[in-house]
C-alpha cells in the first residue's frame, strides 16, 4: 500500500502551541476511506469534542466519493476518534481546564493502509506569540536566500 496521503493542517501551528500529540483510529464508512485515499479530505476547520465521554472530531470535511451511489455519505458528519481509555482520560481531564482544546493537526494513511489521524493538545496563542512567528519565519527565509546566493 502506497501510504502518500499526508493532510495537513498548517493553521495549527500558527493558531496554537501545540503541546501534547497522540495518533488516533478513525470510525469511516467504505466511501470516506476511498475518499481520503484519493486525498479529497479536509481538516482545516476541525476541532475535537467529548460526548458521552467518547471523544469525536467535528467539521472535518472528506469529500463524496465519485463512484458511490446512494451508499455516499454526509460530508461534515461527527467521526468518532479511537484512543485507549486512559488517553481518553487524560484529554478529557487536560480540556477541562481554562484554556486548552484538541485540534488535528495531520492525517494520513499508514503503513497497513489505516486512515489515522495526529491530534494534539493546545493552547491558544495570543497575537504577539503570531508576530513572532512571521517575524522568525521572514528572518529566516531572508538568511536563506542569502545563503543561497553566495
Amino acid at each position: 500500500m502506497s501510504n502518500k496521503i499526508k493532510i495537513k493542517n498548517k493553521k495549527a501551528s500558527f493558531e496554537y502551541h501545540l503541546l501534547e500529540k497522540f495518533i488516533a483510529g478513525m470510525v469511516l464508512t467504505g466511501t470516506e476511506i476511498k475518499s481520503i485515499r484519493n486525498g479529497k479530505a479536509s481538516i482545516k476547520e476541525a476541532y475535537c469534542i467529548f460526548e458521552k465521554g467518547e471523544l469525536y472530531i467535528r467539521n472535518m470535511h472528506i469529500s463524496e466519493y465519485d463512484y458511490g451511489t446512494y451508499n455516499n455519505h454526509d460530508p461534515k458528519r461527527d467521526r468518532k476518534l479511537l484512543l485507549t481509555a486512559r488517553e481518553l482520560k487524560k484529554l478529557e481531564s487536560k480540556t477541562a481546564e481554562k484554556g486548552l482544546t484538541i485540534v488535528p493537526t495531520l492525517l494520513f494513511i499508514n503503513e497497513k493502509g489505516l486512515a489515522k489521524i495526529e491530534i494534539a493538545l493546545a493552547k491558544g496563542k495570543k497575537m504577539y506569540d503570531k508576530r513572532q512567528d512571521i517575524k522568525k519565519k521572514d528572518t529566516k527565509r531572508e538568511v536563506d536566500r542569502l545563503i543561497k546566493d553566495v
